[in-house]
């Protein structure tokens, strides 16, 4: 039982990556954190969590243990810190009888197969798509719809990890065996591969928080994408809307009946959507927080954040409904992320200090970060993944947001000098 003087507790499964910005959220509303760390070593594929920001860690992933171990905290939710966590989180939080989305749907919200095939038993509109362990059937179903491209993914990885656009039955042997043979981004091999249907059209991001069903849209971002000879994207922007675009309440609709389809009634969700002809059509979503979250970036420009908005969600619901459910952000000011690419292919001799500065310099760069250091390798940007610097820029207006994106267009092919 817990008492009224006891500070509320928030379990954390996995906080890497965007995860480390719970912390700070559940901590400002007076919460004390648990981390749950479901592998016996860290994952080194993402940034790695700040334990010290935790009250505890409890290392393992039997399920019995873990349960008994964590009621002893009497917790007042379970979170997923990053993607692959969402299962363990959703099981944990059933278990231990606090607000939690539950796990009769958790395939359906980390697996991107039965994630269509739920939308699709909804009634939701979405893509076409096969799974299989054999390149070759995968091949076939292509060459059955009679229309390329389409699109061949791992069943459940993050980011663009995996994901090909194809043109040609070659193309999708090609990418079929690779997620058949490269792990994905968490380390774990994929034993089947997904093809769908290519989505035409403008794609956007769509932010959520919801408590107890009340949903509260905090953000919707357009992208803007190079699609490669490859079949990979690069992403350049995201772009924040005017949430009073016409495209925004129509997102905003959509993701509703996508959100009820997958019984999402708490926490964070990341969703990337597809507007084509006939409408929005869902390309994934995850139960976690955006993976370009900077909360300081958002307070300033949307005057919340996601990972805040959770903890509030979570600690003080009523409140949060009252505040927040059934509406949609406002845009303090315009924003814009920006993925870098490159074309540098080698190791990195140094970082030119000088120019990291003089992008940070400019009026709308919030903050710029240059990830690699000498001696790491750099290659051609391909994805997401692989772009070597990430700037947030907030300014007054679009005319000094649009200014200082195209200076910081020339000035990042000069931060990384070649070995």
């Amino acid at each position: 039982m817990r008492f009224a003087d006891q500070k509320p507790v928030a379990v954390v499964v996995d906080g890497y990556s965007a995860g480390n910005f719970y912390p700070a959220a559940f901590a400002g509303l007076g919460a004390e954190l648990v981390h749950v760390q479901s592998t016996p070593e860290f994952i080194t594929t993402m940034s790695q969590p700040n334990l010290s920001a935790y009250a505890a860690n409890v290392v393992g992933s039997d399920e019995a243990e873990l349960v008994e171990r964590l009621r002893a905290h009497s917790p007042t939710c379970v979170v997923a810190g990053q993607d692959g966590a969402v299962p363990m989180a959703d099981r944990l939080g059933e278990l231990l009888g606090v607000p939690s989305n539950g796990s009769a749907l958790s395939p359906a919200r980390r697996d991107k197969y039965e994630m269509i095939e739920a939308l699709r038993s909804a009634g939701v509109r979405c893509a076409q798509q096969f799974k299989s362990t054999d390149p070759a059937a995968v091949v076939a179903w292509a060459q059955e719809q009679g229309t390329y491209p389409v699109v061949v993914k791992p069943l459940s990885s993050a980011g663009s990890d995996g994901v090909r656009v194809c043109r040609t039955a070659d193309e999708v042997r090609a990418a079929a065996e690779n997620v058949l043979t490269v792990p994905n981004m968490f380390g774990t091999s994929n034993a089947e591969v997904l093809v769908q249907s290519y989505l035409k059209g403008t794609e956007y991001i769509v932010d959520t928080v919801s408590a107890d069903g009340h949903h509260y849209t905090c953000g919707v971002w357009q992208y803007e994408k190079t699609l490669l000879p490859s079949g990979r994207n690069i992403y350049n922007r995201d772009l924040l809307v005017d949430p009073e675009s016409e495209l925004v309440p129509a997102l905003t609709s959509y993701l509703g009946e996508v959100l009820q389809a997958l019984d999402v009634r708490w926490g964070p969700a990341h969703a990337e959507v597809i507007v084509t002809p006939d409408g929005p059509v869902l390309v994934e979503i995850g139960t976690r927080l955006n993976g370009n979250i900077h909360t300081d970036f958002h307070d300033l420009c949307l005057g919340h954040n996601q990972a805040g908005l959770t903890a509030q969600a979570f600690v003080h619901p009523d409140r949060f409904i009252e505040q927040y459910g059934g509406r949609t952000y406002r845009k303090l000011r315009p924003a814009a992320v920006y993925n870098a690419p490159t074309t540098l292919d080698g190791v990195v001799a140094s970082v030119d200090q000088s120019v990291v500065d003089e992008i940070a310099a400019l009026d709308s760069v919030f903050t710029v970060s240059a990830k690699l250091r000498p001696g790491a390798r750099i290659s051609p940007t391909v994805d997401l993944l692989t772009s070597p610097l990430r700037a947030h820029l907030t300014a007054d207006d679009d005319e000094r947001l649009t200014a200082d994106y195209e200076r910081l267009t020339k000035l990042k092919d000069d931060v990384y000098h070649l070995a």
